[in-house]
Order: structure tokens, then C-alpha cells, then sequence
């Protein structure tokens, strides 16, 4: 079931079920990112987990504006669509981060996402304060139109950063080259598999 805020639900059977959280960070829904994210969450729900997707395009928030005044405490002064993620985010047990290459690294709406965890980098970095987010496996899974692996490369690097600032342990990662009219992924059953088996093994 799609909310309004852009976030699509599973209701939990359990008050214990492991809750893993999908980040969708490409604008076309439907598509090859889109997909891939969802047969990880697929494969998270076959081993009895609850399982969540933010679409971050359909999010109303904006980039950083770097505020001279910030909280100490991590927190966002900010007040927009971002706010539920840091909840989901503090509440999730596994992240699976998903993007499409866009100029040789991830997609606009991916990058204003982390940016807005500079808060949660001050804290924990320059204040040596815990924001709440508590220690949690992820993975990161990606497309791209062309075969540049370094383009890869790129988005990882930016994705293990904001890992690391969110205290989310970088366990496994996807990437899947070649791939750019939507729906192409359809035709590589490998990455689904593979897809699949990363939303098994990170619960």
C-alpha cells in the first residue's frame, strides 16, 4: 500500500520481526532500480521480515541549506519530507540503498538524501554524540546504462560514507552494467537472482 509521504508498507505480523527498509533513489518508478529493490525486499519478506520502501522522488524535501545554527543532537532543523526518514531509518534492522548511475555516480535525489544527514555527521564526528541510530547491516544495489566500472565505484564511495555516518555496516552491494531502457532488467536473471538472495542473507 502506497501513503501519501511516498512510502510504501508491509503491516507487521510480529511485535519482533526483523524490519528492513528500502531506499529508492531513482525517479523512474517501475524501473530497472526499482525492481532490482524490489526483489531484495521480496527476498527480506521470504525469511519472515517486515519490509518498507521509501521513494525518495516521491518525497517533498529539500537539498541541505547547511544552517549556521544546527542541533546538537543530530536532528534536522529542516522540517519537510525528510523527517520520516530519519524515523524509518532510526527504526529500521537492515538498509538496502538503491540507485541508478547518473553522471558517473548517484542519482540528484539520492545525493540530496545523504547531504541532508550532515546534521547526523556533525554529531557523531565533530560532537562525538550518539544521534540514535543504532548499528545495522545494509546494502547497496545499483544500475547503469553504460559498463564503467568505476562509475560504480563512484556512487559506492558516497553511499559508504553515508553508511558509516548512520552506523549502518556496509555488507553487501549489487551492480548491474548494460542495463538503461526500462525494463531491461527483466531480461538478466542473474541480477534478480541475485537481487533475491541479498534480501535473504541480510536478514
Amino acid at each position: 500500500m502506497r501513503s501519501s509521504s511516498g512510502i510504501l508498507r508491509t503491516d507487521r505480523r510480529e511485535l519482533l520481526i526483523m524490519k528492513v527498509l528500502g531506499i529508492n533513489g531513482s525517479p523512474r518508478i517501475g524501473g530497472n532500480t526499482d525492481t532490482l529493490l524490489d526483489k531484495v525486499l521480496q527476498g527480506a519478506r521470504s525469511k519472515g521480515a517486515d519490509t518498507e520502501k521509501i521513494v525518495l522522488n516521491e518525497l517533498k524535501f529539500v537539498p541541505c541549506q547547511e544552517c549556521e545554527k544546527m542541533a546538537d543532537d543530530g536532528g534536522c532543523l529542516v522540517k519537510d519530507g525528510m523527517q520520516p526518514v530519519y524515523k524509518k531509518i532510526k527504526e529500521a534492522d537492515a538498509i538496502v540503498f538503491a540507485s541508478p548511475v547518473f553522471f558517473g555516480s548517484l542519482s540528484a535525489q539520492s545525493k540530496m538524501m545523504i547531504d541532508r544527514f550532515q546534521c547526523a555527521w556533525r554529531a557523531k564526528y565533530i560532537l562525538k554524540k550518539d544521534a540514535g541510530y543504532k548499528k545495522i547491516p545494509g546494502a547497496f544495489i545499483s544500475v547503469e546504462g553504460s559498463n564503467r566500472k568505476d562509475f560504480f565505484e563512484n556512487a559506492k564511495s558516497i553511499v559508504k560514507n553515508f553508511f558509516a555516518t548512520v552506523n549502518v555496516q556496509y555488507k553487501k552491494e549489487l551492480f548491474c552494467s548494460g542495463i538503461d531502457e526500462k525494463g531491461s532488467i527483466l531480461k538478466h536473471a542473474g541480477c534478480l537472482k541475485k537481487a533475491f538472495d541479498i534480501g535473504v542473507k541480510i536478514v
